[in-house]
């Protein structure tokens, strides 16, 4: 187990500087915030630090800006957002996260205080894990806190290159409870123990993949990743999108649990998603010159039926389909209602990944109707297939 905030006493933060990782990557056009859910499951962290007379000192990314200033890509309007919805004395934003002027306002910074950092990938010395840049981000702060779950896969100068130069380097809330939440689901879920797998790409999904397959009594595959399996089993997909380099494994998948792995029976295709007239639904094999873009109505109804049921464990990660068009969004609208009334039935239900997130709210389903919802895409699934999660090993053991 890793030391959280909580583990240190409570005057122990009192007159220090804290640099807190976040993870602030959030929707914003034209300088405004479509979605927030990352930034309100850090609020607790930062507010329980402010609380205790410490300097919060905020860093994030957002987007890619590749080493540049992009404009578009400041965090300023997440500061704004903070403004409105911290319970602390101040809230600060600084046009850079290194440099003399930060030094500056950082040296001038109130206990209670909290001070958000410029984007960290306007620098490229972030994303390559810097040495120098690492050293004079700590160089900020007395005591280093990671609260950026979905990015502590990634060796990176924020979540891993500074938390050496610090004594104390602990876990945030949300890192916390992400360990926790994951770390029952893959070691010891509830039975039975439902997965249900979908979006574009099993490279993106391979580590988890094999590791929760082994371990689940059922699994739902939808999305683009069940074209890969139906191909391997010599069945024809159109011109539906594949992944050539796993054909081999997921045939090999099929032949040790097939009887515990559901394939799509019914698929919603068209030419094209643009040619949304020509849709149809397609039986058992997709002609030439059709992809699939959903998961047809028997298989939403036979995967639902596996959901609902309100038993053990129900993990969902990716959508059905392209879900962002309404044509597209039945089988994953119809799955995390599902989820939700399992979650009601009493059943321990675990949704990760963005575009998941994202599902949910297509299809209107709260944060309340469901047990949990991982902060992290890559990153939850890295940490349950059991692969390295650099951001995390850096940080103090509990005693």
């Amino acid at each position: 187990m890793k030391k959280s905030i909580s583990d240190l006493s409570d005057d122990f933060y009192k007159g220090k500087r804290v640099f807190v990782r976040v993870d602030f990557n959030v929707p914003v056009e034209k300088g405004r915030i479509r979605e927030d859910y990352r930034i309100r499951r850090s609020i607790s962290t930062i507010e329980y630090l402010a609380k205790r007379g410490g300097a919060v000192i905020l860093a994030s990314h957002l987007g890619r800006p590749k080493g540049k200033v992009v404009p578009e890509l400041s965090l300023k309007p997440i500061a704004q957002r903070l403004s409105e919805v911290l319970r602390v004395r101040d809230v600060k934003f600084v046009d850079g996260c290194v440099g003399k002027n930060v030094k500056d306002i950082v040296g001038q910074l109130a206990g209670g205080e909290v001070l958000l950092l410029e984007n960290l990938r306007f620098h490229k010395e972030e994303e390559v894990n810097d040495i120098e840049f690492s050293k004079e981000l700590a160089s900020l702060a007395d005591i280093y806190v990671n609260d950026a779950f979905s990015t502590s896969h990634r060796k990176h100068a924020s979540t891993y290159g500074i938390a050496s130069f610090f004594e104390y380097r602990v876990a945030g809330f949300l890192v916390q409870k992400e360990i926790e939440v994951l770390g029952k689901v893959r070691d010891n879920p509830d039975r039975p123990f439902v997965v249900i797998v979908g979006g574009a790409k099993i490279k993106d999904k391979i580590s988890a993949l094999k590791s929760l397959i082994s371990k689940a009594d059922r699994v739902l595959i939808g999305g683009a990743v069940a074209y890969t399996f139906l191909a391997s089993k010599g069945i024809s997909v159109g011109d539906s999108m594949i992944e050539e380099d796993f054909l081999d494994w997921a045939k090999e998948v099929m032949i040790q649990s097939e009887e515990k792995i559901f394939l799509p029976e019914d698929y919603v295709t068209a030419p094209s998603v643009g040619k949304r007239r020509e849709i149809k639904l397609t039986y058992g094999e997709i002609p030439t010159g059709f992809k699939g873009y959903d998961i047809g109505q028997s298989t939403t109804a036979r995967y639902t039926h596996e959901i609902m049921k309100g038993e053990g464990t129900v993990f969902w990660n990716g959508p059905m389909g392209v879900f962002e068009v309404d044509e597209f969004s039945h089988g994953t609208v119809d799955v995390a209602r599902a989820l939700a009334l399992a979650y009601w039935r009493g059943a321990h239900t675990v949704v990760g990944g963005g575009d998941t997130v994202a599902a949910l709210r297509k299809a209107e389903v709260l944060e309340n109707e469901v047990d949990y919802v991982s902060t992290g895409g890559g990153a939850s699934l890295e940490y349950l297939g059991g692969g390295e999660m650099p951001g995390i090993s850096i940080l103090n053991d509990k005693e």
